[in-house]
């Protein structure tokens, strides 16, 4: 089968693309080609290199998310406020591109005045989940650099809050004085769950310096510093989330597990879905509401 579309997942770090018939992964690709390493007009080119053996004689649509819609992508989409639904029909910005083969559209992401925050790809993977659950009320939390807790009501994002956990875990952990402590890779399922422990309790800033410390003079060793150290900054962020609610996490892997045993120490029986597969339903989503 030949693609009739094709679903672009286009990141920071990464370009992930998907050939797609309907709703239906056909193949897929991904380049180191994110949108932090691109400049002005090195898009277009980019993306060609890796969906050109999809492409034919016709014109093939291309619907993207992700940062390549930020300020310093491809072209800014500008954002939708909450309240809303996470796509919307005739929302995509059209990019203008010089191969007739490729028409580029891009899903732009949500903001919110007030707290002030913002999202882009992140608005693709809800659609997806409600594609898929259309009834869900509650709380999405999608683990990452930059952590997101969405909330969910009657097909709309009604409102979003950001933590910036994993980026600074990973400050943290390569670039304070905690980098002479905490290593590089491992787990340590005990020293994850004190360090949650303490963080659930508000006792991340006090606790923090403890991890050096403890490695000068009480052996702690640095595979369990870095666990203590994952453990506190996600039981801090977790422990504003009400325990009466519906939860969701997006996401695999070892990440999301941590995520769904913090939830469980805070009261909450969450559930995990794989957020790579909902990217394509929710661009798919955004692709019928475009042909709407």
């Amino acid at each position: 089968m030949t693609p009739d579309w094709i679903a672009v997942d286009w990141g920071t770090s990464n370009l992930r693309a998907y050939a797609m018939q309907g709703g239906r992964v056909l193949a897929e690709a991904e380049a180191p080609d994110g949108m932090g390493s691109l400049a002005a007009g090195q898009f277009e080119p980019a993306l060609l290199r890796l969906i050109a053996p999809w492409l034919g004689p016709g014109e093939m649509q291309v619907i993207a998310c992700g940062m390549v819609g930020a300020r310093q992508g491809w072209a800014e989409a500008p954002y939708r406020a909450v309240p809303c639904a996470p796509v919307a029909p005739g929302q995509t910005l059209r990019v203008a591109t010089r191969d007739p083969r490729i028409s580029v559209q891009i899903v732009p992401g949500l903001s919110q005045a007030e707290p002030a925050d913002v999202m882009r790809g992140e608005e693709t993977q809800i659609a997806g989940f409600l594609a898929r659950s259309p009834g869900f009320t509650g709380c999405l939390i999608l683990p990452g650099t930059h952590s997101k807790h969405v909330r969910i009501a009657a097909g709309q994002v009604t409102g979003f809050r950001t933590w910036m956990t994993g980026e600074l875990f990973a400050l943290l952990s390569r670039q304070s004085v905690l980098r002479h402590s905490v290593a590089e890779a491992g787990d340590d399922p005990a020293a994850f769950a004190r360090g949650l422990a303490e963080g659930l309790a508000g006792g991340v800033p006090g606790a923090l310096f403890a991890l050096r410390a403890e490695s000068l003079i009480a052996g702690l060793g640095p595979v369990a510093a870095r666990a203590r150290l994952s453990g506190l900054l996600i039981g801090a962020e977790v422990s504003a989330l009400p325990v009466a609610e519906d939860c969701v996490v997006i996401g695999t892997g070892a990440l999301a597990e941590r995520y769904i045993t913090a939830l469980a120490a805070r009261g909450i029986a969450a559930r995990a879905q794989d957020g790579a597969a909902l990217v394509c339903e929710g661009l798919a989503r955004a692709r019928q509401e475009e042909h709407s």
